[in-house]
């Protein structure tokens, strides 16, 4: 960024956000910082080089941009501070540079969040448990905020929308979109279902058996979304004549990764995830045949 340019701003979102029209390209832009709102008016010049001004980025697309006018229509000013503590508390935890979007998707789900629970409207989230167990640094501090969100509103929060909080968080450290971070996570609970289908047994969702199965399966989809698994495994041929039966299942657990995902699933991760359920399922009957095990 250069220091010498400046921005008039258009809209005054909040005492730490301005929205501003200028530059070098003449668009749209949103500046962040500590009281760059407060006693700024619309058709005020903000430069670059002002200390206050901490982030600047740009609404890139039309549809970007009509859905931050959307936002703003009815806005409570009081999310827009809940959303800065809670992204403050982000950067905390972890250090470096978050995703732009959470500062337009976070506030926009505050928002909504809120007019939900003050109409009434249940919360509903399937995949809590398994967002728990995936992300717990990143649930961890979706569960103070909303007791931030609870305190600033007077509303009580349910878990399952600490869940949805959860997505938000993760999605700010790791630059992975919200909506793709909920299409893995409802994946990894269809995977789930078939191998209990499968094989006919139900798995004790607080067991070590299901938080194991739970990692592998979302590592297997991050690596597959993401295109980062091209190792050989050097085991394979070994895997398919020895343990057909899991073989198979992980066969048909990559057909519907193959289609949910819209990627091709390589056949070193096929091996590795029926290695997995061997292990799985052995460690399962050998609990079952040791008293001594809880199971």
């Amino acid at each position: 960024m250069r220091g010498d340019e400046t921005y008039t701003v258009v809209r005054i979102i909040g005492n730490n956000v301005v929205m501003v029209h200028g530059g070098a390209k003449a668009s749209e832009y949103v500046i962040l910082g500590k009281g760059i709102g407060f006693g700024t008016k619309i058709g005020d010049e903000v430069s670059l080089d002002d200390s206050r001004v901490e982030k600047l980025f740009k609404l890139e697309d039309r549809d970007q941009l009509n859905q931050f006018h959307d936002l703003l229509e009815e806005f409570d000013p009081l999310v827009m501070e809940v959303a800065d503590s809670i992204i403050n508390s982000i950067s905390q935890e972890f250090p470096g540079t978050l995703n732009n979007k959470v500062y337009l998707a976070l506030p926009s789900h505050i928002q909504f969040t809120v007019f939900r629970i003050r109409k009434g409207m249940d919360i509903i989230n399937p995949f809590l448990e398994e967002t728990r167990i995936s992300f717990p640094k990143e649930y961890d501090i979706a569960a103070r905020a909303a007791a931030m969100i609870e305190e600033a509103f007077h509303i009580e929060v349910p878990e399952d929308e600490v869940g949805f909080l959860t997505y938000h968080v993760y999605s700010a450290v790791s630059h992975v979109p919200v909506g793709q971070l909920v299409k893995a996570s409802n994946l990894v609970s269809r995977l789930v279902d078939t191998i209990e289908q499968e094989r006919k047994i139900e798995f004790n969702r607080s067991s070590m058996d299901y938080v194991r199965l739970l990692t592998h399966l979302r590592f297997s989809v991050d690596r597959i979304m993401n295109q980062t698994m091209d190792v050989d495994n050097p085991f394979a041929d070994q895997i398919r004549s020895r343990f057909k039966r899991e073989y198979a299942l992980a066969k048909r657990l990559g057909t519907y990764m193959k289609q949910d995902l819209n990627r091709e699933v390589p056949e070193s991760e096929i091996c590795f995830l029926a290695m997995h359920l061997y292990r799985l399922f052995q460690g399962r009957k050998a609990s079952k045949d040791d008293p001594k095990k809880p199971h």
